[in-house]
């Protein structure tokens, strides 16, 4: 735990092997037993919220009748504009669409807050339930008045790098618990990482 703690970007199980001299069986099970703790918050975001959508993994298909998307895996997440403060949540999909999203804001976003996106479709219907803003990135768009999708597209950028740099690949199966890792590791940014997880450890197995 001491070990996923102090590290930015991730613990592979290879690492796990050679530091704890342990197999790369018991290394990985460590390994996902330590993420199964890393659990995302319920509590809904307030305030002002920006949602986007990426896709993970996969290889780009030489068949050109199918959707290079076909084979990734859709992530959308969700994350408080709050300097410093701003909490994250995030779900894995196998694709994303409104029929995926819309529940997960419902859930995730109390009514009253602002929702801000780019100009996906995905994201059309939002404007009956909340005040919905968006920026059009097809109009080389970034920031415009206050709306934005920058935040959480920093939160991507950083996912995918410490993925594709200490895991390499994740398997659709497992995608959601190295989410989970990368939300909890957002959310607690401003505390020490090992006495959330030393906390966790502790709690009564129901």
């Amino acid at each position: 735990m001491y070990i996923f703690s102090v590290s930015r970007n991730g613990v592979s199980g290879k690492e796990l092997e050679r530091t704890l001299g342990v197999t790369y069986k018991t290394a990985w099970r460590i390994c996902k037993q330590i993420r199964l703790m890393m659990q995302q918050s319920d509590r809904p975001l307030t305030g002002v919220v920006e949602i986007d959508e990426t896709y993970m993994g996969g290889t780009r298909r030489k068949d050109h009748q199918k959707s290079h998307w076909d084979n990734k895996t859709a992530v959308i997440g969700m994350v408080e504009k709050k300097k410093g403060e701003g909490k994250i949540t995030a779900i894995t999909t196998k694709q994303a669409n409104a029929t995926v999203a819309l529940p997960f804001i419902r859930a995730m976003a109390r009514q009253g807050t602002e929702i801000q996106t780019d100009e996906s479709r995905i994201y059309h219907r939002v404007k009956r339930e909340y005040a919905h803003r968006f920026i059009n990135h097809s109009k080389e768009e970034y920031s415009v008045n206050g709306i934005s999708t920058n935040t959480i597209e920093g939160f991507w950028s950083q996912m995918k790098r410490s993925i594709d740099g200490t895991y390499h690949c994740v398997s659709p199966k497992y995608l959601q618990l190295y989410v989970n890792e990368f939300v909890f590791r957002y959310n607690v940014r401003q505390d020490a990482v090992y006495p959330h997880l030393l906390a966790m450890a502790g709690l009564r197995v129901q």
